[in-house]
Parts: C-alpha cells; structure tokens; sequence
C-alpha cells in the first residue's frame, strides 16, 4: 500500500473485519475494485485513481457512513464550506439533496454545495419545502427532484438526470422506489415532453402532477 495513500487506507478501516466479497455485495461494486481504492492504484495499470461521488456514495451506504463526510476525506468538499440558506437556494437547478448529520449537500448539473444547519426546526422546515417544490424521499436520507428526472432503469433502481446511458444517476432504496414508481414514470413522461396532454408547457404538467400527487 502506498505509504501516502490517507485515503485508501481510511477505505480499509470502514471495511474493518468484513470481507471483501462481502463488502462488494453490500455495495455493488467488484471486490477487485474496492481492494484497488484501498490500495489508491489501479493494480492492472499502477495508474492512481480515485473513487467518483456515485461509487462513494456506493461505500458511504455500505459502510454505513455518513456521505458528505466520506465526500470530504475523498477531497471533493472542503472541511468547511458555507452556502446560501435553504430558503435562498434554487430547488429548481437541483438535481437531489442529501442530508448529513448536520448538513446539506444540494447537488446539481453544476456540481456539490454542502452548508451547515445547526437547528432542527431549520432542517424540519426545509423539509416541508422539499415536498412543496417536487421532491421525494428516496432513501433514508436522500430527497430528489422529480422534475430532473430524464431516465428510470426500475430494475436497478436508478434515477438518472440525462437520457444518455452514462448521464449521472441516483439509486432510489426499494421501498420507496415501489412506492412512487408511477409517480416517478409519470413525472419522466411529463419532463421529456412526452405527457398525454402533449400540448401543455412542462411546467404546466409538472404543475398538474403536483396537484395529482402530493396535495
């Protein structure tokens, strides 16, 4: 193992006494993978590599780790990072947000913001508001915007935010993802123009489907 390899070795510790098969079934990815993050090279190439946010995301749930705080060790999020208040932020450019112990990730096209929220009422608020403007819980912790979804592999679970196979995606938990599976293909139907009433504006279909599903 590289000796700078801080990262890796961190991997290592939240594996702990688990196997490594067993690790790869919890996480769906390749035990031969997780040992190369570990290690902090590609053991086939020696090049260096670093894990993506969807394959930390990946671990953080295995592992049962909080997310942002995995994002933070991997260098994706500065230890201390502030951003707007929940109630000036523009859900509408958001593809889902992720909550932390005391944060909240927003994660868009344009990439991740995390702020810091102390108060409960805060994040009980903000959550109301979720739900007001499209969102839905997808995983313990995990709300996402509806009105972003272009793509749904229900096999798989997978959210993805472009109609592209390699377009990022989200992985909704199977309980909620049976729960909402209609509202979710209709929501598609309605964000790719492809709604029955095909003559209504987007926002007009999402507005429809607002109504049709959360009042």
């Amino acid at each position: 193992m590289e000796a700078n390899n801080h990262f890796g070795k961190f991997l290592e510790t939240l594996r702990g006494k688990a196997s490594l098969r067993k690790a790869a079934n919890k996480s769906g990815l390749s035990h031969a993978y997780i040992r190369d993050l570990e290690l902090g090279r590609n053991r086939t190439t020696n090049d260096v590599i670093k894990p993506s946010p969807e394959t930390l995301r990946k671990l953080a749930q295995a592992y049962q780790y909080p997310y942002t705080d995995l994002l933070k060790k991997a260098g994706y999020l500065e230890e201390t990072s502030t951003w707007s208040k929940p109630a000036e932020v523009n859900l509408d450019n958001i593809w889902y947000v992720e909550f932390g112990i005391q944060s909240i990730l927003y994660v868009s096209e344009d990439g991740m913001k995390e702020e810091q929220v102390e108060s409960l009422v805060a994040f009980t608020h903000f959550i109301e508001t979720l739900t007001e403007r499209n969102f839905v819980k997808l995983d313990m912790h995990l709300f996402v915007n509806l009105k972003k979804i272009k793509k749904y592999a229900p096999a798989e679970g997978r959210l993805y935010f472009d109609i592209y196979d390699h377009a990022p995606y989200i992985v909704a938990a199977a309980i909620p993802q049976k729960k909402y599976h209609q509202m979710i293909l209709d929501y598609i139907a309605c964000n790719n123009g492809l709604a029955i009433d095909s003559s209504a504006s987007s926002s007009a279909c999402a507005s429809s489907l607002k109504t049709k599903f959360f009042s």
